[in-house]
């Protein structure tokens, strides 16, 4: 959500970080709105103000026994108050009409964000790792699964339609493996990664957070209203009927992100990092066609997320902290990557900058996404009413908000099969995941 005092007192900054998102300017009807609403509030405070300006004056005339004046204080009075009665259902109105439309508008970019209509303007910024060398035509993954007669797409499609996978037996088990693997290195003790990035990695809190929330969670992280086709939503059964919708979290970011949900935090707790291992769940509305077979985009997925509360000072050095976090994932299984900064055209509605970390899958001979890390800034804490108390302030400020995958737990499946994989069809297994696979070195059919 944005600030209308920026908006009014800088429309012209507004408009410009709209146009580099390439949408056509706005202030002038947000601001049109919100006169709109003011001008209202001032006639309700004028007449609530004669209201009982005139009821005191019926008292003072009954007391002079002036009955004439009494009774046209009363008419004026009810009156009066029929008119504020009207004026607050419109209040009511029109202020659901600004928030309905600020709610519609995406957050503004960074200065340092590239600008560009699509993924043709996102910038590589950095490379780690070598691509792998095989002998032979490396295949994709849901080849190798189901010739390991370990992947089941039909028996997932059979019970539940496309965008499913049915695992089994030790690719299961690499399954839970690389999620553990994931909790086990962000939860650890923060430590520095590397002397010369002089950036610790580490320190998140685990938490297990519900899989259905409300509307207004999913609304606090800019889920809804604009992606509502994306979402899968539960039907509460007959005996439930007043419990309402509830949404299934299409990533945790969600519930991490809610836990401060009209909460005035402490400055001490900041910045507060949290990660969760979950179930995702989308509908894709807006994939059809793309990666039609396979694990890369499926309707119900795994993935463990992070996520910062932070302030505004901290939330740029927050955001690379992320960012290294969620590589050093790739860099333990010793995976080639590339890491992006979206451009304007290419960021989500939410973020105001986005780096995405792409892993090599030599099957598709590609880079593809495994992690996005955003910067949301105080977006979503405003629509969550999400604040902090300074030290030394009395007034509160917003929190700023940010996530990342570390990682996306089904596409780092797809990286260890398609770059471990051998060419008697077999798949070796990372050394980092070894202890939590009982020591099984090679996954074969």
């Amino acid at each position: 959500m944005h600030d209308l005092r920026q908006i009014r007192d800088n429309p012209q900054a507004f408009d410009d970080g709209l146009k580099k998102r390439g949408l056509a300017p706005m202030s002038e009807t947000v601001i049109a709105r919100d006169a709109e609403l003011r001008a209202l509030l001032v006639r309700l405070q004028t007449a609530q103000a004669r209201r009982n300006e005139a009821s005191k004056l019926i008292g003072q005339a009954k007391a002079k026994k002036d009955e004439a004046q009494a009774q046209t204080l009363m008419a004026e009075v009810a009156g009066l108050k029929d008119e504020i009665q009207k004026g607050e259902e419109e209040e009511r109105r029109l202020q659901a009409a600004v928030n309905d439309f600020l709610a519609t508008i995406p957050n503004i970019p960074a200065a340092d964000v590239p600008v560009g209509a699509d993924e043709a303007a996102n910038v590589e910024i950095r490379r780690w790792g070598e691509k792998p060398n095989f002998d032979f035509t490396p295949k994709e993954h849901f080849d190798l699964g189901e010739a390991l007669g370990q992947m089941d797409f039909e028996a997932a499609a059979r019970m539940s339609g496309a965008r499913f996978v049915v695992l089994k037996s030790k690719l299961a088990r690499l399954e839970r493996a690389i999620a553990q693997f994931m909790l086990d290195l962000h939860t650890e003790q923060a430590r520095e990664n590397n002397p010369s990035e002089r950036i610790e990695i580490g320190g998140y809190t685990e938490v297990s957070p519900p899989l259905l929330v409300r509307d207004h969670a999913l609304f606090g992280t800019n889920q809804l209203p604009k992606f509502e086709d994306d979402l899968f939503f539960a039907k509460p059964g007959s005996s439930s009927e007043n419990i309402g919708r509830y949404g299934l979290v299409p990533t945790a970011e969600v519930p991490l992100t809610n836990l401060v949900r009209e909460q005035i935090v402490d400055e001490k707790l900041l910045p507060m990092r949290l990660t969760a291992f979950t179930p995702c769940f989308r509908a894709e509305a807006g994939a059809a066609g793309r990666d039609t077979r396979g694990m890369i985009r499926l309707h119900q997925f795994s993935k463990v997320e992070l996520v910062s509360i932070t302030t505004a000072d901290q939330s740029e050095a927050e955001h690379e902290r992320m960012t290294v976090c969620a590589q050093e994932v790739l860099k333990r299984l010793n995976l080639h990557h590339r890491v992006i900064v979206l451009s304007t055209g290419d960021m989500g509605f939410g973020a105001k900058k986005t780096y995405d970390i792409e892993v090599w899958l030599p099957g598709q001979d590609a880079f593809r996404e495994i992690s996005s890390c955003s910067n949301c800034g105080d977006f979503q804490a405003r629509r969550m009413s999400a604040r902090y108390k300074a030290q030394g302030e009395k007034n509160t400020r917003f929190v700023h908000t940010l996530n990342g995958s570390g990682l996306a737990v089904g596409r780092t499946l797809v990286a260890v099969l398609e770059n471990y994989q051998q060419a008697d069809g077999s798949v070796l297994v990372p050394e980092a995941l070894r202890p939590y696979m009982g020591g099984l070195d090679r996954i074969t059919a």
